[in-house]
Formats: C-alpha cells, structure tokens, sequence
C-alpha cells in the first residue's frame, strides 16, 4: 500500500473513532476541535483552517477559501454536518484540490449515522 493510501486510512480511522465518540448531531464546529485532536493523538502533521490564496488573472486573494484540514501537506479534508452531501460541498473540495495542487481529498459528513456512508474521497 502506498503512502497516500495509508494516510487516508489513518485520517479516517481517526474520523471514524471521533464519531463513535460523538456521534451524529452535533453542530459542525464540535467536530473539528474533536478530529484536530485525535489526529495529533495519532502523531498525523497537519494545519487546520488554513487560509489559502488563489490569483485570478493579475488579483491576488490571499484569503480566498480556508481548509478545514490539511494533512501531511498531501490530503485535504473538508468536514460537514449536514443532512446530505450535495454537489455544491464536491464542488467545494475538488476546487481545493484545484487551487492547493493536492491529489487527494477527503469529505466527511459527520450528520451520518454511520460514518463510512458519509465519506467520499477524491483523487485529481
């Protein structure tokens, strides 16, 4: 398995033991606090909230969009509580992909039931 793969492994296995903690329901904020957590737990390096910046032509914006977490400067990893995943939160992280030159990312809907159902990765 390469390097990547057991990244992402480690990223989910740590979601999944935060949301066998916390479970569903929570307001969105909880989650992450609890995530940054288990990640370093797991000895993960990672920054969260990261402000990111894209040019647009000659524009600079230097706080264009923020990741929730960025792990191992390799994978980012958008958090969401919400009823269902809707293409608008895909669009959302294939666009950090885009703009952060990262080839994998991870989307986390923390309001599944059951986390694995609630969990896409993508690739670039």
């Amino acid at each position: 398995m390469n390097e990547i793969n057991q990244l992402t492994e480690q990223i989910i296995g740590a979601a999944i033991e935060v949301h066998r903690l916390l479970g569903p329901g929570l307001l969105e904020s909880a989650y992450p606090r609890a995530l940054a957590h288990e990640l370093r737990l797991r000895g993960l390096a990672f920054e969260e909230q990261k402000t990111c910046a894209l040019s647009c032509k000659d524009l600079v914006i230097d706080d264009a969009y923020r990741l929730d977490f960025l792990v191992a400067n390799s994978v980012v990893v958008e958090l969401k509580a919400a009823d269902a995943l809707l293409g608008v939160h895909e669009a959302q992280i294939l666009s950090y992909l885009r703009f952060t030159g990262c080839r994998i990312g991870l989307l986390l809907n923390f309001c599944s039931t059951i986390l694995t159902r609630g969990l896409k990765r993508f690739a670039l």
